[in-house]
């Protein structure tokens, strides 16, 4: 596990590097991925030196009820991911990675861990597709949705960029970081980012001491 030192403003600019583009053709034509990382990065993780506060987000779940994150999550373990339900490949296997991992933890860590995946495509992801898709992995996802601007100040805050869906060449597409951050029950900072290359094993090794507060 690294540790990086460096200023937060040099952390922001190194994590808005990873970037996938995700998009599908409406006749299900075959996807266009194009992924780009950070220069150097050999671990799936990194403790930060400098730890992200968590964003003050008050949006809708998946019942469309009003989900305030910061007041929902306090002093829980938190993971939060940016995607999208039609994304055809980083989204699906971040999600099925930390889902599958979480059940090797004992039921009331499984139980005292937040899983939070917000949309970078609320247009098309509303509360009754994000739960139905969340279904599919994991029952207690917590899956929000809401006003995109809202969505994206919310990412940039954790030096995620994330785009507006758009059309290209026939196919739409959405451009999204494709970090994990990991949020403390301690303090609630964001102190651990996770990059796409992250596997099942890995997030078995450290979810253990991530629901304690402790630096895997």
């Amino acid at each position: 596990m690294r540790k990086k030192t460096f200023a937060a403003a040099a952390l922001l600019a190194a994590a808005s590097l990873t970037l996938s583009a995700c998009g599908t053709q409406d006749d299900g034509g075959a996807p266009v991925t194009v992924v780009s990382e950070e220069a150097g990065s050999d671990k799936p993780g990194t403790v930060l030196d400098q730890p992200f506060e968590k964003p003050d987000l008050v949006l809708t779940d998946t019942e469309g009820q009003e989900y305030d994150l910061r007041k929902e999550t306090a002093g829980r373990p938190t993971l939060i991911y940016f995607g999208y339900t039609n994304c055809p490949d980083v989204c699906p296997l971040t999600m099925n990675n930390i889902a599958v991992a979480k059940t090797e933890l004992p039921r009331a860590a499984q139980d005292e861990l937040r899983i939070v995946f917000v949309t970078t495509d609320p247009e098309r992801d509303t509360p009754a597709a994000l739960g139905t898709w969340l279904q599919g992995i994991d029952p207690q996802v917590v899956g929000l949705t809401g006003d995109f601007d809202t969505i994206q100040a919310g990412a940039r805050t954790l030096g995620i960029s994330i785009e507006p869906p758009h059309q290209e060449k026939g196919k739409t597409v959405s451009t999204h970081g494709t970090q994990v951050v990991a949020f403390s029950p301690k303090t609630d900072a964001g102190y651990v980012l996770y990059g796409e290359d992250a596997t099942v094993d890995d997030y078995i090794k450290d979810l253990p001491k991530l629901v304690k507060g402790e630096n895997p």
